[in-house]
């Protein structure tokens, strides 16, 4: 059966995002007036130089860094407006957003499985019940088979496939990759990208991922370029 199309119901949902650290003649502008609109079961690169503004965008996403101005939506629900609207931006995270980086992570003194369950329990979830989750996303991410291997026994594939599932784990709206298949080969990176796609839509989840990597342009549905913190769709 076919995965849905990408939905016209926005997740992510930015206007006139700035932000500037420092003040007077030290003061750096990171992000100029930025607005997008991310929807459901969108696959979205940001690419730009090196300094211009990709990891500060994409901490703003995250709740990980406050904007200087602006407004933010995420999952239809305001969250910033010249200030933050929630008080409890961690358990927004957990509840909102999954995170995928460049090396997987994984605590190393954890199971494939557990490490996964992690995420969920943090959330209060019980852990037969985070751990029937975990395995049911490693099967679904075609890892099953390495439910109880510790992350040094993983493969760079497996290890970020596991990663991936973590992200998953709380069944986010918002998934946010930062350089997911630089470490990889131009194999384990497709597979890795065509997961991601293939989640967005399924999930129905926006995923946005910050990349350099010529190997993955194929596989995006849009790209935002950045330059001295200005956006161009």
């Amino acid at each position: 059966m076919e995965s849905p199309p990408p939905s016209s119901q926005p997740l992510v949902e930015l206007s006139g995002i700035s932000k500037h650290f420092g003040e007077g003649a030290a003061r750096v502008d990171a992000l100029h007036g930025v607005a997008m609109t991310i929807s459901a079961g969108e696959v979205v690169g940001l690419l730009g130089p090196s300094g211009s503004g990709k990891s500060t965008l994409l901490n703003v996403i995250a709740c990980i860094v406050e904007p200087s101005e602006g407004r933010m939506l995420l999952d239809g629900e305001a969250v910033f407006d010249g200030r933050w609207l929630r008080r409890d931006l961690r358990r927004l995270r957990l509840e909102k957003i999954g995170f995928v980086f460049q090396t997987h992570n994984l605590l190393p003194f954890l199971d494939a499985t557990d490490n996964v369950a992690l995420a969920m329990t943090l959330t209060g979830e019980g852990l037969d019940a985070a751990r029937r989750r975990a395995w049911e996303l490693l099967d679904y991410l075609q890892v099953g088979h390495r439910r109880y291997a510790m992350p040094a026994q993983l493969s760079g594939g497996e290890a970020q496939r596991v990663a991936i599932a973590r992200a998953l784990a709380n069944r986010p709206r918002i998934i946010l990759a930062d350089e997911p298949t630089a470490a990889l080969d131009s194999v384990r990176a497709g597979i890795v990208m065509d997961l991601l796609s293939r989640l967005a839509r399924e999930q129905q989840a926006a995923i946005v991922t910050v990349t350099h990597d010529e190997k993955i342009m194929d596989r995006l549905d849009r790209i935002f370029r950045l330059r001295d913190g200005r956006l161009n769709a």
